[in-house]
């Protein structure tokens, strides 16, 4: 064989496997917007060297205030709302018509207006049990297991397929100050691998909730045009190996990225920092391999009784290992409550140390994003 074919070989090699490369770091969706793969481009690069602060409902509500314009008890503390605000789907179903129109309307103008200021938006979906009462929890004696009634040939098939019509209906709705459709982080169906949820593993087989998961994204993209979405997979923490990470993982045709939830080990139950920094490891190293983002979707600790709980749990935790994630979000903060909030607002005993949190260049909050949507101009 000649160097000159030797070369063109190898050559063809190299350009095989930089598509292939490239294939992997992109949404899962070929036509999604060009927003979309702006912000998934932009969540790769800044998770290089940064992560995202996001919050529960921060602008929706907050520790003894709703509704108010432009306020979260993370800005209150900071100056800045979070860099990302997590809101749910929880109201786009199980109730009457037009309470289900006023949630749409509301959901609506909190993901706009985070947009319009340059943030980022993730949802999650508290999906009340389409077959039951139980509401999204699984209640003994009460649920139904509906997982097997919703997806494809199942009793309750159609009526789930409506449902996601309703949130289709919505995502095309979302629109920026220039017309643009407004890119979400949709991440349905968390901490499966437990048995609170009715969607959770003690309820449905792998191949069940594979399937729910694979229909769910495909009918959204594929039939009702939905391509504003980033799919994102969040187990709970019940896992030491990438083995049983991925038990339930629907393929990677299917997921832009991968997650997990983590109370337990933060001081919920234990503190475990060692333990929850090598599931987070687990997590970063299969999106880097497999060309996807990581995050670690949910965490916290409710009432922040630890003074330095922000630099020297969560902080620690997240820069153990060299990783790369998007972002990082703690639960809400109720309005009621005395007890249940998960950041700091005015006067809370962690401010202190939060700020420190805030000032560390690890860490994005929405006055810290640029162009993340958009080109820079030259």
């Amino acid at each position: 064989m000649t160097t000159k074919r030797i070369l063109l070989i190898f050559g063809l090699i190299g350009v095989f496997l930089s598509t292939a490369l490239a294939q992997k770091n992109k949404p899962i969706d070929k036509d999604a917007t060009r927003e979309t793969q702006k912000l998934y481009k932009s969540l790769r690069k800044l998770s290089k060297k940064h992560t995202l602060f996001a919050h529960q409902h921060a602008t929706e509500y907050g520790h003894g205030w709703a509704g108010d314009e432009d306020r979260s008890d993370v800005k209150s503390v900071t100056g800045s709302h979070p860099a990302m605000v997590g809101v749910d789907f929880s109201g786009f179903s199980g109730r009457s018509p037009e309470q289900i129109e006023q949630a749409k309307e509301r959901l609506r103008k909190n993901v706009v207006d985070t947009y319009n200021r340059g943030g980022v938006t993730t949802i999650a979906w508290h999906f009340s049990n389409p077959v039951s009462g139980g509401g999204f929890y699984w209640r003994d004696t009460v649920s139904l297991p509906a997982v097997s009634y919703i997806i494809p040939g199942g009793q309750a098939h159609e009526q789930y397929k409506e449902i996601l019509k309703g949130i289709a209906d919505w995502a095309h709705s979302i629109k920026g100050a220039n017309g643009e459709l407004v890119p979400v982080i949709f991440r349905p169906y968390h901490e499966f691998d437990g048995g609170w949820f009715w969607w959770g593993a003690s309820h449905c087989t792998r191949e069940e909730f594979i399937a729910l998961w694979q229909f769910t994204v495909s009918y959204l993209r594929d039939e009702l045009d939905v391509h504003n979405f980033i799919y994102a997979f969040s187990p709970d923490n019940q896992f030491l190996t990438e083995e049983k990470y991925l038990a339930r993982y629907p393929g990677d045709e299917w997921v832009d990225m991968v997650g997990m939830d983590n109370y337990g080990d933060m001081g919920r139950n234990r503190y475990a920092i060692d333990t929850a920094a090598l599931k987070l490891k687990i997590v970063s190293d299969y999106a880097r391999k497999a060309g996807k983002l990581a995050a670690f979707t949910e965490t916290g600790l409710e009432s922040i009784p630890n003074e330095t709980w922000w630099t020297e749990t969560l902080l620690k935790t997240m820069r153990m290992h060299k990783m790369r994630l998007a972002y990082v979000l703690v639960w809400r903060n109720d309005i009621r409550s005395p007890t249940h909030y998960y950041a700091p607002y005015p006067g809370q005993v962690s401010v202190p140390d939060f700020m420190k949190f805030y000032d560390d260049p690890y860490t994005l909050f929405e006055n810290d994003l640029k162009n993340i949507y958009k080109k820079k101009k030259r």
